[in-house]
């Protein structure tokens, strides 16, 4: 079944295609609505000008919390573009999604979570975090308010998030996969996680992988992968890719630095 899902495979020497579906695919987000914003409108611009006959697809890569101001803000977005009509959604699953989730399971986990930017996530929902050492009842006292804080919506969104996304000739996760082993047997862990085993590898891997996770300064528009996360939590700069056919082009909302 999963072999169905998943399509053949294809060798570098053939570029790559979306079987002619519109595909927009949107990097690491982490709670910046302000550079989030611009390129959802941009994108769905771009979308109605080109006019294509089956409704485009709009994949967002993971990790929408923490870090930024506006965790909560940016899955109302999502959460709103879901409801519409105009793109088909399909949001990823990120690393901090996994955190999020775990941190509601185990308040012990606080201060992992909170020295990778979970508190800007609380803050966002109207809930104050203690200090990432704080005895352990003082982070349970947290986590029932967060929990109560959510709204049943978000928690929804948070606990179905897809991890994995195929269109065509490309593979849309949130870190990456596993050099060597067949998408259909990656694993969790390694589609959330993983880093330079794949990054430092050549390839071809089954699809070409589109990507976050890992920040660079530019997109990587590699023949065996796209990364797209160019840090918007720090550089205020959020990329995505427009896949058409075999036609690749990039889109970047930008917001310039505040001096220090």
């Amino acid at each position: 079944m999963l072999s169905r899902l998943f399509g053949r495979k294809r060798t570098l020497e053939t570029p790559p295609s979306t079987g002619g579906r519109l595909v927009y695919a949107i990097g690491d987000v982490h709670g910046r609505m302000d550079v989030l914003g611009p390129l959802v409108h941009d994108i769905a611009a771009d979308a109605a000008s080109t006019n294509p006959v089956e409704r485009p697809l709009l994949i967002l890569l993971g990790d929408y919390v923490d870090r930024g101001p506006e965790s909560r803000q940016v899955v109302d977005l999502i959460l709103r573009l879901q409801a519409d009509s105009f793109f088909e959604v399909a949001p990823l699953k990120g690393n901090h999604e996994e955190a999020l989730l775990q941190f509601l399971d185990e308040p012990e986990f606080a201060p992992t979570w909170i020295e990778h930017g979970g508190g800007a996530t609380l803050v966002s929902y109207g809930v104050q975090p203690v200090a990432a050492r704080a005895e352990p009842k003082a982070w349970v006292a947290v986590r029932d308010a967060f929990d109560k804080a959510l709204p049943p919506a978000h928690r929804r969104f948070y606990q179905q998030l897809e991890l994995v996304r195929v269109v065509g000739d490309y593979a849309f996760v949130h870190a990456g996969v596993r050099p060597g082993v067949a998408l259909e047997d990656q694993t969790e862990r390694d589609m959330l996680w993983i880093r330079y085993d794949f990054l430092d590898d050549r390839g071809p891997f089954d699809k070409v992988i589109v990507h976050g996770h890992t920040p660079t300064e530019e997109p990587q528009m590699l023949k065996h992968r796209l990364g797209l996360d160019t840090g918007a939590y720090a550089t205020g700069v959020l990329t995505a890719v427009r896949l058409y056919g075999e036609e690749q082009r990039l889109i970047q909302s930008k917001v310039q630095r505040r001096a220090a």
